[in-house]
Order: C-alpha cells, then sequence, then structure tokens
C-alpha cells in the first residue's frame, strides 16, 4: 500500500563516476572520500575499471536534469487539463440566477477524453487494488464450538420471548448480551488469551525505559483530524440556532426514557428506532445538559466525527494509506456530512453505522477473516436500531458476498464464503432480535413509514412505478453536482450535494472506477460502483412523494463510498504527477496541487455550511429559543408554567418546542383562539405569546383581560416579532 512518506531506500552502491571524483580535487579542494570504495577490493576495483564511462557531455546534461525542479516536457498535462475541464464544468453547475446543465454536460465529457487519454498514457494511474491471495489469513476450517453455540442460541430464544410489551428490561438486556458473548464465542477465531494479554503489559510497565517515535503520517493524520473538529464542532450553539417540529418529537421520546419508559421502537410520529433517543439520554444525563438541542447536537457530531476513522479505514482498505488520508480530509470539512451531524437528527446515524459496517466487510472477504465479518454483522444489526433507511444496508451486504463469489479472486474460498455469509447474517439477527420481536408483534406500525414511501399507502402513485423510480434513480445520481434537493432543514436547497473540488473529483473518480473495471474485473470496482445507488435507495424509492428525492438524510449512507471515490481519484491524480516527474520534484508538484485544492474545499464548504446554511435556517425556522426564554423570566418572577399559552396561528411555532426552550420538556403551551375564555379560570399572572399580526386574538384577549398589557418582543432576526400578552394576577 502507498504511503505518504516513502522510506529511505537502503544505500546504493557508489557509481565509477563517484570513485573518480573521489580521486580527484577540483580548485584546490581536497578530494571527496567514499570509504566504502577505499575499502573495497581489488576485484571490485577491476570491475569498476572495465565499465563504461559516461562523456563529459553526458555527465553534464545529467547534472543540468538533476538541478531542475521538475522538467516542463514531463508535466502530466493531460491529467491538469482533465482536471481542469472538470473543474470548469462543476463551476458551471454552481447556483446562479441564470443556471443551465448544459455548459457543464459539455465541459464533462470533454474531461472525460482527456481523461481516457491521460490514463491511456499513464497520467492518472490509480493505486492497485490489493490482491486477496497475497494477504490470506490462515484458511477457515469451517469449524466453530458447539456448546457456546447451544448456549447463544438458548438465550437468544429466552431473550426474543422476553421482549415483550416493546420494553426493554434488566431481564431481557442480560438474556440479549449473553446471546451475543456466546455468539462470539461460538465463531470467533483465536480466542485471546487474558493471561498473555496481562504478561505483556506487567512486561511493558516494567520495561527500564520508554520511548517513542511520531511519523510525519502521524502528525498528518493529527492535523486533519483538528481541522475535521473544527469544522464539525465550531459554532455549535449558532449553527443551526433553533429546533423545529422532528426536535420537539425526538425530546418527547427523550423524556419518555428518562421517566423510565424505555421503548424498543418509539411509536410517536410513525415510529422511529431507539438509539437516538439513549444517546440523548445519556447526554444530557452525563453532561448536565438535559433535554436540549444542545444534548441532541453533542451525540450527532460525535456520531458524525467517529464515521471519519472507519472511511479512513475503509479508504486504507481499498486503495492504500494516502487514499485513507485524501477521503478522510475532504469528508471531514464537506458540507453534506457536516449540515446532517449539526441538525441533530437520525440523520448522520446512517453513515455512522454504513462506514464500520463496509470496513469489516470488505476487509472481512479480503483477507478471508472470519472475525471481520463477525464485527460487520455486529455493527449491520446495531444499526438497524438506528434510522429506518438503514434497512437497506442487509441488501448491499448482500450485494458484496454475491459479486465477490462472481469473480475470480474468490477462486478456491466460495464454500467457505458462503458459510461466512450465515455468520455474518446470524450476527446480525441476533442484535436485531429486540425489534425483530416488535415487527412480529406489531408488523404494520415497524413498517408503515418505509410503505408511505415506496406504495400508495398514504397517496397513490402520481406515474407508473417504473417511471418514477428510474427519473428518482437518475435525480439521485447528479445531486452530487446538480440538486440535493429542496428540504431546508438539512441542506442548502437546489444546490449540489458536494463542492466544486469534490464533485469533480467524484465523477472522475466513477469514470476511473468504471475503466479499471473493464480492464482488471476486480469485484470491489464494481462494488464501489454500485454501492451507491444501492445506499441511496431510501431515497429513491420514495415513489409516492418522488418531490422528496433526492434529500440529504435519506441518501447519507452513499457518503461513505462517494468520498472513499473521491479519495481514490485523488491518490490517482498525485500518481500521475509523480510518476511523471523525479521522486522530488514530483512530491512536491503533487501535495503542493492537493493542498491548494483541500484550501479552496474548506473556503467554499466553510462558506456554504457558516454562511449560506445558517441564513437559510434562521429565515426558514421560527424563533422559539427567544420564546422560551421570556417564559423562562416570567416564570421565575410572578408566573407559573402551568399559566402560559402560545395561541395556535397557521405556520407559526411549535408550542412544544417553546415549553422545552423555556425549560419545561413536558410542558406544551399550545391553545386555540377559540379557547382562550377557558384561561379565565387560571389563577395568578398569566402570560399569552401571539403572531405579529394577529389582530383577532389581541382584540379578544383585550376584551377578555382589559388590565392586561401588549407588547412587541423585538427578535435579533429580522421578521421574527411576536407579541406578549401579560395579564396581571388579581
Amino acid at each position: 500500500m502507498d504511503n505518504l512518506n516513502e522510506q529511505p531506500s537502503p544505500q546504493e552502491e557508489p557509481s565509477v563516476l563517484d570513485y573518480i571524483k573521489s580521486k580527484l580535487s577540483l580548485r584546490g579542494h581536497p578530494a571527496s572520500v567514499i570509504p566504502h570504495l577505499e575499502s573495497a577490493d581489488e576485484t571490485s576495483l577491476s570491475t569498476a575499471a572495465s565499465t563504461k564511462l559516461p562523456t563529459p557531455e553526458t555527465q553534464a546534461e545529467e547534472l543540468q536534469k538533476s538541478r531542475r525542479f521538475w522538467p516542463v516536457k514531463n508535466l502530466p498535462w493531460r491529467s491538469f487539463i482533465a482536471l481542469g475541464l472538470a473543474l470548469i464544468a462543476q463551476y458551471s453547475l454552481e447556483p446562479r440566477l441564470v443556471r443551465g446543465w448544459k455548459t457543464g454536460a459539455l465541459f464533462y465529457l470533454l474531461a472525460l477524453g482527456w481523461l481516457i487519454w491521460a490514463v491511456r498514457s499513464g497520467e492518472w494511474a490509480t493505486a492497485p487494488l490489493q490482491e486477496e491471495d497475497d494477504c490470506r489469513s490462515q484458511p477457515d476450517s469451517g469449524k466453530f464450538r458447539l456448546i457456546p453455540f447451544i448456549a447463544s442460541g438458548v438465550f437468544s430464544l429466552l431473550a426474543f420471548l422476553d421482549f415483550k410489551g416493546n420494553l426493554f428490561t434488566s431481564t431481557n438486556l442480560i438474556l440479549w448480551g449473553a446471546a451475543i458473548v456466546f455468539f462470539v464465542l461460538t465463531f470467533w477465531t483465536d480466542l485471546p488469551n487474558p493471561a498473555m494479554g496481562w504478561e505483556r503489559l506487567v512486561t511493558f510497565i516494567k520495561k527500564p525505559g520508554w520511548s517513542f517515535s511520531i511519523s510525519s503520517d502521524v502528525v498528518l493524520l493529527v492535523g486533519i483530524c483538528l481541522i475535521a473538529v473544527y469544522f464539525r464542532a465550531s459554532q455549535i450553539n449558532q449553527v443551526p440556532p433553533e429546533m423545529i417540529s422532528d426536535h420537539a418529537e425526538k425530546l418527547l421520546d427523550v423524556t419518555d426514557v428518562l421517566n423510565g419508559q424505555t421503548h424498543i421502537f418509539f411509536a410517536r410520529n410513525t415510529g422511529r428506532e431507539a438509539f437516538q433517543f439513549y444517546l440523548i439520554a445519556l447526554t444530557a444525563k452525563i453532561l448536565g445538559t438535559g433535554v436540549s438541542f444542545l444534548s441532541m447536537k453533542i451525540g450527532t457530531i460525535l456520531c458524525g466525527l467517529l464515521t471519519l476513522p472507519f472511511i479512513f479505514r475503509l479508504g486504507k482498505e481499498i486503495g492504500g494509506q494516502r487514499v485513507g488520508l485524501l477521503a478522510l480530509a475532504f469528508a471531514g470539512i464537506a458540507y453534506w456530512p457536516n449540515v446532517i451531524s449539526r441538525l441533530a437528527l437520525r440523520f448522520t446515524l446512517y453513515p455512522f453505522f454504513v462506514a464500520p459496517t463496509l470496513y469489516f466487510l470488505i476487509r472481512g472477504l479480503r483477507t478471508s477473516n472470519r472475525n471481520d465479518l463477525i464485527l460487520a454483522g455486529l455493527t449491520l444489526g446495531l444499526g438497524l436500531h438506528s434510522y429506518t433507511p438503514i434497512r437497506i444496508l442487509p441488501l448491499v451486504v448482500l450485494a458484496a458476498f454475491v459479486l465477490y463469489a462472481l469473480h475470480r479472486q474468490s477462486k478456491g474460498t466460495r464454500e467457505i464464503t458462503l458459510f461466512r455469509f450465515s455468520i455474518l447474517v446470524l450476527a446480525a439477527m441476533v442484535l436485531f432480535l429486540p425489534l425483530l420481536r416488535y415487527a412480529v408483534e406489531n408488523p404494520e406500525l415497524f413498517s408503515l413509514r418505509t410503505l408511505t414511501r415506496l406504495s400508495s399507502l398514504e397517496r397513490p402513485l402520481p406515474g407508473t412505478a417504473w417511471g418514477i423510480f428510474l427519473k428518482n434513480l437518475w435525480n439521485a445520481m447528479v445531486m452530487f453536482g446538480w440538486n440535493n434537493g429542496n428540504v431546508w432543514a438539512s441542506s442548502i436547497p437546489y444546490r449540489p450535494a458536494l463542492d466544486v473540488i469534490t464533485a469533480a473529483f467524484f465523477y472522475i473518480g466513477m469514470a476511473l472506477l468504471v475503466i479499471r473495471y473493464i480492464l482488471r474485473r476486480h469485484w470491489l470496482d464494481l462494488f464501489l460502483l454500485l454501492s451507491i445507488p444501492l445506499l441511496m435507495l431510501p431515497s429513491i424509492l420514495s415513489l409516492a412523494f418522488p418531490e422528496e428525492n433526492p434529500n440529504l438524510s435519506r441518501t447519507a449512507g452513499a457518503l461513505v463510498p462517494v468520498f472513499v471515490v473521491i479519495g481514490i481519484s485523488i491518490d490517482a491524480f498525485m500518481n500521475g504527477i509523480t510518476k511523471k516527474l523525479t521522486a522530488q520534484a514530483g512530491k512536491r508538484l503533487a501535495w503542493g496541487a492537493v493542498i491548494f485544492l483541500f484550501i479552496l474545499s474548506c473556503i467554499q464548504n466553510y462558506s456554504l455550511v457558516f454562511n449560506q446554511f445558517r441564513l437559510i435556517y434562521e429565515v426558514s425556522s421560527w424563533n422559539t429559543s427567544e420564546m422560551g426564554k421570556v417564559v423562562r423570566a416570567f416564570t421565575e418572577t410572578l408566573g407559573s408554567p402551568d399559566n402560559v399559552r402560545l395561541v395556535a396561528y397557521p405556520y407559526w411555532a411549535d408550542s412544544r418546542l417553546v415549553g422545552i426552550n423555556s425549560g419545561y420538556p413536558a410542558m406544551d403551551y399550545g391553545i386555540f383562539p377559540e379557547n382562550l375564555a377557558q384561561t379565565q379560570n387560571i389563577v395568578g399572572a398569566r402570560l399569552f405569546l401571539v403572531y405579529l399580526t394577529d389582530e383577532n386574538t389581541v382584540s379578544t384577549l383585550k376584551q377578555m383581560y382589559p388590565n392586561g398589557w401588549l407588547q412587541v418582543y423585538d427578535s435579533v432576526r429580522e421578521g421574527k416579532d411576536f407579541l406578549v400578552f401579560f395579564v396581571p394576577p388579581k
């Protein structure tokens, strides 16, 4: 595999020219001394003397070449032209007042032509895929441990029976945990010896001196991670600034968890898996952030950051360390994963579980390591508790096994591959047990969210199923460079999902994979190509609501292979430069070009997230945090949280969010105007929040409470003012 910094080569044998120079002195300087040649035996010297010496003209020419930083004639100009045309194409597709696709399509076609020429002339060279036969682990005998297998089956059955009533309990959690442990013991190869591990630890501690070394690769990796943390976590409270109704639904479920309602599947709002609710509850408890937007953000941003190491390892597994670093770097700063992490809904959990599953899956198939496939099954099964679109991941795993079995790389291992696939499926099933029991008890509600999009359950299909599917497929595949959908809460509407730099490299990378697959027929190239549309199927299969496709949430799992493809593409571009130039000049030019492009990508992605997305979100969302502050001030002085009402108005603020922002997550302050008379029975001071132009409600309140005070709350955001009507106590 490629390394960013090549290891120093062993000392080369001195040339005859070096020997002659060691014997001569120029302009009064002493002759150079080469100890190796000075101590050489007579045989070595006679061999050197018999070698043909270069002429003085040849020496001068070579010296002149070595002094050049890079020879112009050796520059990979075809690659630069191909990349330049692709960048022009993508820049022309950026949102603007007058926007068309024809110019971009033309330049992309020209870029493809130059790319093919560059590949044929060896300028744009992808790193070779590591062949399976070169890295096999010990042959898999297909054996397993019978007693742990029986124990795992018994505990699985008992846990399944006890996961009744849609509740986690201490009993069924213990049974479930035992089933998982015994399953791993059944199939895990080379179980660790605790005694040997303890002995190694003691030996390490007793060493008289410890020494550590940090390579330049590690420094680069740490630097990239710090940049990613900055992009993902800075301005955490300001971007985005407000919650929407989906956040209210989630935090109400979290409140249920904190009150002891430990559900397996949360039925509110057509049903949701449980992983995020327990993550938020844990965050609120440990960090003391409470039932709040911040508690939600901390968990999802952390999951987004923890996805990056597996993107790095997946890229490294496929194309080498530099591919992994490049994939990590550009994914860390990208607008797409950043926005879905910051929104604090379940969207980022999709790539969070896709990344480790694909890493362990590909590594397990490449190395024939059963343990990696067990880990792939465990992460797959746990991921099914996270976000509904991840239910497509088992199909992606199946596709990987089928493609592997159909290609020559599986020669000699096809029979055992089926056995390993069975292990992966069983591992996922053991982790899926709680949801499996719920699905058996409540099949309609478990699949309701999926069926409303896939079928005519909620509304008739607006056309033929195949016609809608093909159109959705096309719209999804061009979203990277054209249109990522119209959902303002999780994207910048109608712009590409990728920035100019990464979109250009992505489409180039897809073309490179097609070319390499045609030439080499490696299953992994085809799998990478197919995994992207497969992971986007939850969005593509929105047949009843095609206007919801594409969007950055239901396609989020695809960002894992997308950035790996981008890493492969950039690495191939760098390979072409280093192949054509001398080692030092090629490395400097390659890294200089990539660092320059990375800086440009950083600038655009920063603007997309912290300027454009933030502005659109502020304009589109309601300032319930300011309303919550008003309510909080009221309850801490004269009033009670029971005496607050937010008067309903079409398309205005969610009253539940006002309660959450005021510190009372269980309160829903909403009231319809026709029910205002009920508030006359309230004892003590009262507070009413009213839409700015709701004159009817203001008139009603003044008639009911002639001693009330009306005030306009001046919001920090333009167009978000609201009315506060205060009724003093009698």
